[in-house]
């Protein structure tokens, strides 16, 4: 994908942190950055598949202790990525995080993540973006830094995209599920917003 496109932004939506080394991670990542162009965002999650793990043989573990192996990786992966040689294309790749625990979680969101991503309702969307800036309240950081995005799986929601927009969120992503790929669930978010609009003025944010 990042060799055959041109403009488009590109990741995962999300990795398993625990299924490869950091370093390891942070390297895959330059190396499909520079193919792309500099185009990669670098998603990553705790981890909840619990197949993967099984048929990889990798130790799954409890909901915490793969919380907290995330939050040791997150630095790893921000050092490594600071001092490969050639660098990133743009310098510094994003780094995006799936999650939506209050306790945990969203606090590791606020700390390492330039885009932050959950799934839900806006309303539950919005009672989460204010526990994440509560959060960056307590470790000093500007709210407004981390971008807010949505992963919307049931098509029905994007007819609530205007309450999306105030509870904050600047990404909807819209799912386009296998086997078929059907893409005629994002025909109605590309008129939504041909027709609204969006907030940002950063192409990736559109």
């Amino acid at each position: 994908m990042a060799e055959v496109t041109r403009q488009a932004s590109l990741g995962v939506l999300v990795t398993g942190n625990s299924y490869r080394n950091p370093h390891l991670l942070a390297d895959m990542a330059r190396t499909v950055d520079h193919i792309s162009g500099g185009r990669l965002i670098l998603g990553i999650g705790a981890g909840w598949y619990e197949r993967d793990y099984r048929e990889y043989g990798y130790r799954y573990g409890t909901m915490r202790e793969r919380l907290d192996e995330l939050e040791l990786a997150l630095p790893v992966i921000k050092e490594r990525l600071a001092k490969l040689n050639p660098a990133p294309v743009r310098g510094r790749i994003p780094i995006l995080i799936g999650a939506g625990g209050e306790k945990v979680a969203l606090r590791i969101v606020a700390e390492h993540a330039d885009i932050w991503n959950s799934l839900g309702e806006p309303e539950l969307i919005a009672r989460k973006g204010r526990v994440l800036d509560e959060w960056c309240e307590r470790i000093r950081r500007d709210p407004g830094e981390i971008v807010r995005s949505v992963l919307i799986l049931d098509p029905e929601l994007v007819e609530r995209a205007d309450e999306y927009l105030e509870a904050g969120v600047t990404d909807l992503l819209v799912a386009v599920r296998a086997p078929d790929h059907d893409t005629a669930p994002l025909e109605r978010p590309i008129e939504w917003r041909d027709c609204r609009g969006t907030r940002s003025t950063d192409p990736r944010r559109r």
